[in-house]
């Protein structure tokens, strides 16, 4: 995927480039967007990036167990989820 880029002091491409990694190294995330630009000396940047969503799966606690999903219940228990009565606050 592309990562785009907002440079408007025209960094070197190397040094966004490093940054990229770094951040994405750091945080396990992928970078999607990145604003850099000077902010003190010739070595110091101002980074912000945007990282890509990271996907979850809802876990519920549903008859003592922790499930994501219901594949893997058998009928009997998928019946007792869909009976359950739902609390709203």
């Amino acid at each position: 995927m592309e990562v785009k880029i907002n440079n408007p002091e025209n960094i070197p491409q190397e040094i966004v480039q490093k940054a990229i990694a770094m951040m994405e190294r750091e945080t396990g995330r992928t970078v999607q967007e990145i604003s850099i630009r000077r902010t003190g000396g010739p070595d110091e940047y101002g980074i912000i990036p945007v990282f890509a969503p990271v996907p979850f799966q809802r876990i519920r606690r549903i008859t003592g167990y922790l499930v994501g999903d219901l594949n893997r219940f058998n009928n009997a228990k998928r019946s007792e989820v869909s009976d359950r009565v739902k609390h709203t606050t």
